[in-house]
């Protein structure tokens, strides 16, 4: 089985992060796909009309952790 994976961490503003949540929103109803563009190579993955829509909340002494994941 083949594996592909794309990740990237940074640290945004709230606000960014906000913004980037929206515009992921965006793509999902109004486009029934998601577009990503990293070290200059584009991709577009189609989501289905129904996905497994995870949420968790991780709470430590010095650290906060929420997850948000979709599934198909």
């Amino acid at each position: 089985m083949d594996i592909f994976e794309v990740e990237q961490k940074e640290t945004v503003s709230r606000e960014e992060a906000a913004a980037r949540l929206r515009k992921i929103a965006d793509m999902l109803s109004q486009h029934n796909d998601l577009e990503f563009e990293r070290n200059g190579m584009h991709f577009t993955v189609h989501v289905p009309d129904e996905v497994q829509l995870k949420l968790e909340l991780e709470i430590e002494s010095d650290e906060r952790e929420f997850e948000i994941e979709l599934k198909w």
